[in-house]
């Protein structure tokens, strides 16, 4: 009162006497005011207006959601929601669950209060992501994040509330909850609280009591020791840092007055350290509702995320602490976050740790792991040299190492850089390091490149040592000049190919002169005079030189024409470049018969590193690196040559190797026969990252963001980040969807990048690098690792990875969602006139078979991509995940399904059980859709095309008889390729068509019985659910056959 009173005072003008009656006016005027405030905060409104003036993202890092339990009560506190509506406009609304958990309310609204509110038995479906209608025909789609929007079909016409969060977190906790209240009703919280982690609750006790059994120091009844508390914390989660630990049990003990750490301490501080939200959110997904996992949940998610068959009791007996869980065969949240962070959950596909590719095509058709100047550890110019530079590259499974060698004192021969200060190795001593790890990490072929700048005398030393050290494991076999290509690697296991300069092979004489190497001879032109870069050659040390012959690169015409399958260029990179750019498609062909050398430009003093993917993408084998020098291009190096059990040979792609083919390194665009690929990766969260090595900021707090790269040809290279989560690098959660196109998938890598936001130095945290073809699918962590390579001890993201051929999102006008209309507008890849009047006639046959191909491949993927967006998925989702989605909205008042599937035939059939609502209706007739082409399909048959691969032997003599001369002849040629690349390129996205329409019809199947959405049989009783492997049996068996039907070509 007595500031209510100075108030008065101090606003008063000074003409207003305290006792005049304008004044007594003012007082109970403001007097009313004041109570009024007081009776509005002991209301609702006032007190939810208060609220929102609060970050609820940010009060949510203050404790960690475990339950549903939690998500409710959060939810009646309400938070800051975005309504999206059919106009495309965007309102700001509070929403909350009134106290008697029966209504979804909102605030403000132009409507009365009974009126805006959403009943909670009314709710038919929450569907997660941008998968309304509304929301995808919104004009801000775009700028929605799929991650933080949600919404929600209530009522008999299926109405939708889209709505959007403010963050991942706020989103999955309505949508956990909001799924809890539909199954549970009103007694949700009394039905979670009887059963709520149970499972986790009795393992903690029982790992507690251990715990006070084996510390004899302390009373039991007092609890345990400081740092046998630690301990037990950190034997679940071995990266959380101990004084980190340390400190919140210290803040408990000092809180409650208590010496030891009693049990509930211990729960406490555990829930705070060894829970995940995001790994909590997920498993409710599939739980039904429960807050574990039983056997058929486990199932359906390896099945439907992990794309893999695994026997879900396994996992539970392998991954589940408690005894009671794993004798139940349940999976708790402690059980499913030891899955989701085991090797079985690596971002890496295990099958690529060994060799899985086709190891007995030509040696020019792989990319051949190459280190430079192998034997120095720092700079090109005054660095030292080591043994250890051989060692560590053989140990890193390169197959390409380096020897330039001088004469040395004592008629012994070294190894160093000439003209440089590099110290010098003594050759016998490299050679034995060699022969002794040439194969400890690959049995494939050891390119041992020998840059030879000895004398004659000094050369006997040299023929000597490599004789004596290798041996046999010197391959000295002639070449057949009948042979087109090079040995295989296969065939080649456990040799040694030198490659260097050599005398011809009719020479008689015991040396013979030849020209410097391409290398040492850059680096003499430098030093001395351009005639001092030839040398004499010792004719038995020319005779060692078999399939790796060095020559000069001259151009491509000259290599076209005399250059023999055995002959190898090196190629300075400044010139290897400047061709990729001027000549992409005759440096791509120039490859698919010949080796091509490409080494770092002189001008690298520093050892830095060229990109070796600018090079790859032209087919070029040999990149050498500069493997002392860590950061991006290394790690590119070294995670491309993981991909076949980092044996140091990878295939090249198929467009690179074909003898007809069209392939330009420098596409900006989709690549002629390969149909792109979708990425999708979600960035969920990172776990114990570390401060910045280096980093001058204080304390061990970091700000992290992750950049997602692709790398690979110039249209697919690209590069998307994160936010900026602030002081948190024990467990960030970015939750963030990003999308990728990727036009030629064989040659792309993805990068994941994480930076420190707030530094003093470097910003660099860990890094992992991986080819997209060694990606698994489904929720996966990615280990960290430094800039040199190694492992950062527990660090790593957690992430969802997806591969898709058809992009998400977008207004269905604009993504031709109706199969008629798509058909108008579409693009085909024509195929090219060559001037040729035989040749054209052939390809002009093939023109209508490829259209027919290209509209039936695209009219499955629409047909696909629409019963997916009315089962109300995203894009990333299998026809698996549709149909368990309408296992609950496809039910009736009474909880009988209006939808079962009749699975009699190979081709599951949805069947309508009574009258159904219009957007069932539009799901049954689409589903209609998609086997009716999915049968099309299976019974189109490729007619192959040899005709046109007749002329290829006599298409140049052909086209000069039609009189084309020059560069028409050059075109004419490049159009047969382009053509035939194109046929090719059908038929096996055909061949891929067909079989994505078997394994759709596979995951139907065993949706439909899973989800139990299957016609009871003409006994009475519903089939009994199989497992997928004796569904291939079956499905193979009831396979059509291809009578008749559309023909495709090749």
């Amino acid at each position: 009162m007595c500031i209510f009173i100075c108030f008065i005072s101090f606003f008063s003008p000074p003409f207003i006497s305290p006792f005049s009656p304008m004044y007594l006016y003012l007082s109970f005027f403001l007097l009313t005011i004041c109570f009024s405030s007081a009776l509005l905060q002991d209301g609702s409104r006032a007190g939810r207006e208060r609220k929102k003036t609060v970050s609820f993202s940010s009060s949510l890092s203050e404790r960690k959601i475990s339950s549903a339990a939690d998500c409710i009560h959060s939810m009646v506190e309400g938070s800051e929601l975005r309504k999206v509506r059919p106009n495309s406009r965007v309102y700001q609304r509070y929403y909350l669950l009134d106290a008697g958990l029966q209504a979804l309310c909102w605030e403000p609204s132009k409507k009365e209060s009974d009126k805006a509110r959403i009943s909670l038995p009314s709710i038919r479906e929450v569907r997660t992501g941008r998968n309304t209608e509304t929301f995808r025909t919104s004009g801000v789609y775009d700028q929605i994040s799929e991650d933080c929007a949600f919404s929600i079909i209530y009522g008999e016409t299926y109405e939708s509330l889209d709505l959007v969060a403010n963050s991942a977190e706020v989103a999955n906790i309505w949508v956990t909850g909001l799924r809890y209240l539909m199954q549970y009703g009103k007694h949700a919280l009394d039905i979670i609280a009887s059963s709520q982690d149970s499972l986790r609750l009795s393992w903690l006790e029982q790992l507690f009591s251990s715990a006070v059994e084996s510390d004899r120091e302390v009373d039991v009844e007092e609890g345990i020791n400081l740092q046998s508390a630690i301990r037990l914390i950190q034997s679940v989660n071995p990266g959380v840092s101990s004084s980190k630990v340390e400190h919140r049990f210290k803040e408990l003990q000092r809180v409650r007055e208590r010496t030891s750490v009693a049990k509930q301490d211990f729960i406490e501080v555990f829930h705070d350290f060894c829970t995940r939200p995001e790994i909590y959110f997920l498993l409710v997904q599939f739980s039904s509702n429960k807050e574990f996992l039983d056997t058929k949940d486990l199932m359906r998610f390896l099945e439907a995320e992990q794309g893999i068959e695994e026997t879900s009791l396994r996992l539970i007996q392998s991954h589940e602490p408690s005894e009671e869980g794993r004798q139940h065969g349940c999976l708790s949240l402690d059980g499913f976050t030891s899955y989701l962070t085991s090797a079985e959950c690596h971002l890496f596909d295990r099958d690529h740790s060994t060799v899985c590719q086709d190891m007995r095509q030509p040696l020019s058709h792989y990319y051949i792991n190459s280190s430079h100047n192998t034997y120095l550890i720092e700079d090109q110019f005054r660095g030292p040299s080591d043994i250890s530079g051989y060692i560590r590259a053989l140990k890193m499974g390169c197959r390409c190492v380096e020897v330039d060698v001088w004469d040395g004192p004592d008629d012994e021969p070294v190894v160093c850089t000439g003209h440089t200060l590099t110290s010098p190795l003594s050759l016998r001593c490299v050679l034995e390091a060699i022969g002794r790890f040439a194969f400890v990490a690959s049995e494939y072929p050891l390119i041992l490149c020998i840059e030879n700048h000895c004398s004659l005398q000094q050369q006997e030393v040299l023929l000597q040592h490599l004789l004596r050290i290798l041996g046999d494991r010197l391959y000295t076999a002639t070449p057949d000049e009948a042979e087109s290509y090079l040995p295989s690697p296969h065939a080649l296991r456990g040799q040694i190919l030198l490659k260097g300069k050599k005398l011809p092979l009719d020479w008689e004489g015991e040396q013979g002169e030849v020209s410097e190497e391409d290398e040492g001879a850059e680096m003499c032109q430098r030093m001395k005079a351009a005639n001092s870069s030839r040398f004499q050659l010792l004719k038995e040390l020319s005779d060692l030189v078999t399939l790796c012959h060095s020559i000069r690169f001259i151009d491509f015409p000259t290599s076209s024409k005399n250059q023999k399958p055995w002959e190898l260029c090196s190629i300075n990179e400044s010139l290897a470049v400047c061709l990729a750019g001027e000549s992409p498609g005759d440096f791509v062909n120039h490859n698919k018969h010949f080796l091509s050398r490409v080494y770092p430009s002189p001008m690298r003093i520093d050892s830095s590193n060229m990109n070796p993917q600018d090079l790859w993408k032209c087919g070029c084998q040999i990149v050498a690196m500069n493997y002392q020098t860590a950061g991006l291009m290394m790690d590119l190096n070294t995670a491309w040559f993981r991909q076949n059990g980092n044996c140091g040979y990878v295939l090249r792609p198929a467009i690179m190797r074909q003898e007809v083919s069209y392939f330009s390194a420098d596409t900006r665009d989709t690549v002629p026969g390969v149909s792109p690929q979708l990425l999708h990766i979600k960035v969920i969260s990172g776990q114990n990252l570390p401060r910045p090595r280096g980093s001058g900021a204080k304390g061990d707090v970091v700000d992290p963001y992750v950049y997602v790269e692709i790398h690979g040809i110039p249209a697919d290279c690209t590069e998307r980040r994160t936010r900026t989560v602030t002081q948190n690098g024990d467990n960030p959660i970015f939750d963030e969807s990003f999308e990728f196109q990727i036009n030629l998938p064989e040659l792309a890598m993805v990068r994941f990048v994480v930076l420190d936001d707030d530094f003093i130095g470097d910003e660099f945290i860990g890094q992992y690098t991986i080819p997209l073809e060694c990606l698994q699918p489904g929720y996966r962590y990615v280990p960290l690792q430094t800039l040199t390579g190694e492992d950062l001890p527990y660090s790593r993201l957690f992430v969802h990875v997806a591969l898709t051929n058809r992009r998400g999102g977008g207004k269905p006008h604009k993504r031709g969602l109706s199969v008629r209309k798509a058909r108008k507008g579409r693009n085909y890849t024509a195929l090219r006139d060559l001037g040729v009047r035989a040749v054209d006639e052939v390809f002009k046959m093939a023109a209508a078979p490829l259209r027919e191909a290209t509209d039936l491949r695209e009219n499955m993927q629409n047909s696909v991509a629409v019963f997916r967006e009315l089962c109300g998925l995203s894009a990333v989702a299998n026809l698996m995940q549709c149909v368990l989605a309408l296992r609950t909205r496809a039910l009736g008042p009474d909880g009988t399904p209006l939808l079962l599937f009749e699975l009699r035939d190979h081709y599951p059939t949805l069947e309508p059980q009574g009258p159904l609502p219009d957007v069932l209706r539009r799901v049954v007739s689409t589903y209609e859709m998609v086997t009716s082409i999915a049968l099309c399909v299976c019974v189109c048959v490729c007619v192959s095309c040899p005709t046109a691969m007749e002329f290829h032997e006599k298409l140049q003599s052909l086209a000069v008889k039609e009189g084309l001369k020059g560069r028409k002849v050059s075109r004419a040629l490049e159009s047969f390729s382009w053509n035939i690349t194109i046929l090719k390129g059908q038929a096996d996205l055909l061949k891929h068509a067909k079989a994505e329409v078997q394994e759709n019809m596979k995951q139907v199947h065993y949706a439909a019985l899973t989800g139990n959405l299957i016609k009871e049989s003409p006994g009475g009783g519903r089939a009994r659910p199989q497992s997928r492997r004796g569904q291939e049996a079956t499905t193979s068996q009831d396979r059509p056959t291809t009578a008749g039907g559309g023909h495709v070509f090749m």
